[in-house]
């Protein structure tokens, strides 16, 4: 695999972990909040080869517990499976991050037991998926993936980037509705940086008030709702 990114060491991107964090290019979503749009259209300036992550984590066995695969989109890869295959076989933990729309990937990897936690991103209801992501979406994939990785007995959790023009607080309930039962829910605000599109720096989120009364609601949907 190549990739377009590479973080040495982190601390917060796996829950609880050390990990180093690679970046898959490509997506099949074209989100106009994404804070990766070097990777989504392809214009990464620095590459980084399978071997050269492979030799990295070589060096650090005794320093870090896993490593975050994310993008991009890492299941629109073939060869994300065998990379996984790689670390697990070095005595890593495998995060994955992942947009959903490969369920058959997904249930791959959690049966081979190539992933030890799975972060999938919920970018709207169900029912207004498309207009979210930019792209014609399968919906029946992501609901797919979602009871999936429900299922499995893989550490997960779900999130969505939470921008107050596209969601309403009733649309988010309506996620929580989507995932009802779910373990982990987060919601992340979103922070006007480097995007896809640029007009969209010019949008907010909800207040921490505002927030607030989301959780509140969303509790009755899932076990856990946090922000962040």
């Amino acid at each position: 695999m190549m990739f377009g990114g590479f973080i040495p060491f982190t601390l917060i991107d796996y829950p609880g972990k050390t990990a180093s964090v690679v970046f898959t290019i490509g997506c099949n979503f074209r989100c106009p909040y994404c804070h990766n749009p070097e990777l989504v259209d392809e214009t990464v300036e620095k590459t980084y080869t399978e071997e050269e992550i492979i030799s990295f984590l070589d060096t650090r066995r005794d320093m870090l517990d896993g490593l975050v695969i994310t993008g991009g989109e890492p299941t629109i890869h073939e060869d994300l499976i065998p990379f996984m295959r790689k670390v697990k076989e070095m005595g890593f933990l495998v995060k994955l991050d992942t947009n959903g729309t490969d369920p058959e990937m997904i249930k791959k990897s959690i049966v081979n037991g190539l992933v030890d936690y799975i972060a999938m991103d919920i970018k709207a209801p169900l029912s207004t998926y498309a207009q979210n992501v930019g792209r014609p979406v399968n919906t029946q994939a992501i609901q797919a993936s979602i009871q999936l990785i429900m299922d499995s007995p893989v550490e997960y959790e779900f999130r969505t980037t939470v921008i107050k023009s596209l969601l309403s607080p009733e649309e988010i309930e309506k996620i929580g509705q989507d995932i009802k039962g779910a373990r982990r829910y987060y919601l992340q605000k979103f922070i006007s940086t480097k995007i896809l599109n640029p007009q969209f720096r010019k949008k907010t989120t909800y207040s921490d008030d505002e927030f607030s009364e989301i959780k509140k609601t969303l509790k009755k949907y899932v076990t856990e709702c946090e922000i962040r």
